[in-house]
């Protein structure tokens, strides 16, 4: 006879009510035979038990005769006002005393393997199955599967495979994550699902077999935390950002709560200490908790925190290994007790239960301590938890040390940066200046952008910027070598095209000393001079972006120029633009990280610069933060230099100028037209050095240079006095014997004045002087 479930109804007086199909198939009575007779007149002997319907394996005797033995399961029915009102018993064929060895087979298995009915009702469970349900296969026959394990997310998942199973007759696979009703722990379970069918080829029953994977389910889960490690821990170059990476990590999926404290001199750019100190302090830098409401009594970011010797994170510092720990360990319990943790945070927070603090170790230095806990989840951390957390740990020990040496550097580089740069722009009388720098904030490091404004002879100014190719300290130490260069060839006062070339050749011989491509240590130049008195600018590029002049009556635009070649490159030449300009003109002069962007159109950036430069603004500092405002992108990719000089110009009134000709005679004429000019000026205090440096200047013109002969007084600053004539020739300054009758002007003049120096110019040379103006 086929094994099957069958229904029988009796009231509460015993009597038989209702008959099943299946019970006349098991039994052989039709339902007119069975209906209103007692129920145990049908059992073959006496029921166990004395409750008025039998229950528990019993035999029946079948209407042919012989005996069947079933189990019985007896549920009462509640009749109206909650009065007894009978049961409903289900049956199925019981096991004989001598099991089959495919029964033993069946129930000795190691998967949890069960077989339920249409109406998702057990009609068999082996031994396995039975622990996992927690409950023997008499309790739990009858029983559907719902009412056996519970609802949720995971039960609820099995339940809907079996009915899709009994629907369609076909085989399915489930892999299901949740707690078994015999287990407070989480499990896994692949669950294979099959239709169980009758002689007819009907589907009778769904059988299940289940296998835990609780184990080769977390090895995956580890796995795959691994792979995710390698691609979500370290993303950027900040130490804070990359422990809140490795919590992210952790947290919910490994666990309920966790923090990482760093030693402090991994927060500053100091160098680890040579012997670390007995009391470790660290730094709260990053939290995660799986539940809201983290309490501040656990969290504390930003806390120092000294850990004390027998706790978890103290052991894991001291011996370089992940340390695990859970409730009902002394030292546990002691620690939880001294924190007042349990006592001073929310009842989810109070049990927590277990813990791991694993060390943070980089390329043999200790940097910190993450720590994680469970209070939510019932299991706790097991020795391969431990081996996963050092792995995790480890890498993202790296790249908090990465970012670490990151972050010195960049301190390096910009404290050696800002040290080569001006810290404040000398006095002149040419131009008005302001300047902004700003250093990238990127990966790749401080860049080698650069500035300089130098005064020149006869109240010139030079304007200089500068960007030297790539990043860091390297890039930051060729800018110092750069930036040295052009002030020493200011100071010899190079036409700005010739102070490129040689300052191209500088870059040249930089880079074969260096035995690095040339490329490697190219840059790019700015160098512009200004002359208040001409009002002109002269201006020289080497790869630089062009200038841009906004002139008073509002307009802007980039001035037109030969780029040139970037430094470094050579053999081409530069040229050199002049453009007079009325004065109150504002130039500006930037690097290439103020409108270079691969995302965004150089033309229209350069436009939104003019358009920036012609806002009105309160001071030329203002105007600086307007732009760099209106034209940078939200995080620049580059060091950005702005520099701002609005133009002025020396009047009638404070220069002066005379031709000279070649006549002997012309020196004292040259002397009473100096003190005439220094006495309209109020400057009657100096008239008597004047006239030496005059005469002196004058006299070695006309003996050495070529006409014409002019001379100049500029009252600035300083009272300049120049000499200019025809001749390239540029004089020496020597020293004179006892009886020679010449050779000491020169000498004369250097001790009479603050400077003085030569230059040449595109009609010769101009020999000049500074003296410095008498204090009122």
């Amino acid at each position: 006879m086929e094994e099957a479930s069958a229904a029988v109804v009796v009231d509460a007086r015993g009597i038989v009510t209702g008959w099943s199909e299946e019970a006349r198939r098991l039994t052989g009575f039709p339902a007119g035979e069975a209906v209103g007779r007692p129920v145990r007149e049908l059992l073959d002997g006496d029921a166990p038990g004395a409750a008025p319907v039998p229950s528990g394996t019993v035999v029946v005797r079948h209407r042919d005769g012989h005996p069947v033995t079933l189990r019985l399961t007896a549920r009462p029915v509640t009749g109206a006002g909650d009065t007894p009102g009978g049961y409903v018993i289900t049956a199925v064929p019981g096991r004989p005393a001598e099991r089959s060895l495919a029964d033993r087979a069946f129930q000795q298995a190691s998967l949890a393997i069960s077989v339920v009915d249409t109406g998702q009702r057990f009609v068999r469970l082996n031994a396995a199955a039975c622990e996992a349900m927690g409950g023997s296969e008499e309790s739990l026959l009858g029983r559907t599967f719902l009412d056996t394990v519970g609802r949720s997310e995971h039960t609820l998942g099995v339940d809907r495979h079996l009915r899709r199973v009994a629907e369609t007759g076909e085989p399915l696979h489930h892999e299901s994550y949740g707690r078994t009703p015999s287990g407070s722990a989480n499990h896994a379970w692949n669950v294979e699902m099959w239709p169980v069918r009758g002689l007819t080829g009907e589907v009778v029953g769904t059988a299940l077999a289940g296998l835990d994977s609780t184990e080769h389910h977390r090895a995956r889960r580890r796995l795959a935390l691994l792979n995710e490690a390698a691609a979500s821990i370290g993303t950027t170059l900040d130490v804070v950002r990359t422990a809140e990476e490795l919590l992210e990590l952790l947290v919910p999926a490994f666990a309920d709560f966790a923090t990482v404290d760093l030693l402090d001199w991994v927060l500053g750019a100091a160098e680890p200490p040579h012997r670390p100190d007995s009391a470790v302090v660290l730094r709260r830098v990053a939290h995660r908790s799986a539940s809201e409401g983290t309490p501040e009594a656990v969290v504390s970011l930003g806390r120092t925190d000294v850990y004390p010797p027998f706790t978890p994170p103290a052991r894991a510092l001291r011996e370089g290994r992940a340390v695990l720990a859970r409730a009902g360990e002394p030292e546990f319990d002691r620690w939880m007790g001294e924190r007042g943790v349990r006592a001073a945070v929310p009842a989810r927070f109070a049990d927590i239960h277990a813990q791991l603090a694993v060390p943070l170790l980089a390329r043999g230095t200790t940097l910190g301590v993450a720590v994680a806990v469970r209070n939510v989840r019932p299991d706790g951390f097991v020795a391969d938890d431990a081996v996963l957390a050092e792995e995790l740990a480890s890498r993202a020990a790296v790249c908090v040390d990465n970012a670490r040496r990151f972050a010195r550097e960049r301190a390096t580089a910009l404290a050696l940066q800002r040290s080569l740069l001006p810290r404040s722009l000398p006095g002149q009388a040419a131009v008005e200046v302001a300047h902004r720098y700003l250093p990238s904030a990127s990966a790749a490091g401080i860049g080698g952008d650069w500035f300089d404004v130098i005064p020149l002879a006869g109240s010139r100014v030079a304007l200089v910027v500068g960007d030297v190719v790539g990043h860091g300290i390297p890039s930051t130490a060729t800018m110092g070598r750069l930036c040295t260069a052009v002030r020493t060839l200011a100071d010899v006062d190079l036409p700005p095209d010739e102070l490129l070339t040689h300052l191209d050749d500088l870059v040249t011989h930089l880079a074969a000393d260096d035995r690095e491509d040339v490329a490697e240590l190219g840059a790019t130049c700015l160098y512009a001079v200004y002359d208040p008195v001409s009002r002109l600018l002269t201006a020289a590029a080497a790869g630089h972006p062009p200038p841009a002049v906004v002139r008073p009556d509002g307009t802007c635009r980039l001035v037109p120029m030969s780029a040139g070649p970037p430094l470094g490159v050579g053999g081409l030449p530069f040229e050199a633009t002049e453009l007079q300009l009325p004065e109150g003109c504002v130039v500006a002069l930037y690097t290439d990280g103020l409108v270079a962007d691969r995302d965004r159109d150089i033309d229209h950036v350069t436009g939104v610069l003019c358009r920036a430069l012609t806002v009105p603004a309160d001071s030329l500092g203002a105007l600086c933060d307007g732009v760099l405002k209106d034209v940078l992108p939200e995080e620049p990719e580059d060091d950005v230099v702005l520099l701002l000089a609005r133009t002025r110009a020396l009047g009638e009134d404070r220069v002066a100028t005379r031709d000279v000709r070649l006549d002997p005679e012309e020196v004292a004429a040259a002397r009473r037209w100096t003190a005439g000019m220094l006495s309209a000026w109020g400057l009657d205090e100096i008239a008597f050095v004047t006239e030496l440096v005059v005469s002196e200047l004058v006299t070695n013109a006309l003996r050495y240079g070529v006409p014409p002969v002019r001379l100049r007084l500029i009252r600035d600053r300083a009272l300049i006095c120049e000499v200019s004539d025809a001749s390239s020739t540029s004089p020496h300054l020597r020293r004179a014997h006892a009886f020679d009758e010449g050779g000491r002007g020169l000498l004369l003049v250097a001790q009479l004045t603050q400077r003085w120096g030569s230059r040449q110019t595109g009609h010769g040379k101009t020999i000049w002087a500074e003296q410095a103006l008498p204090e009122h």
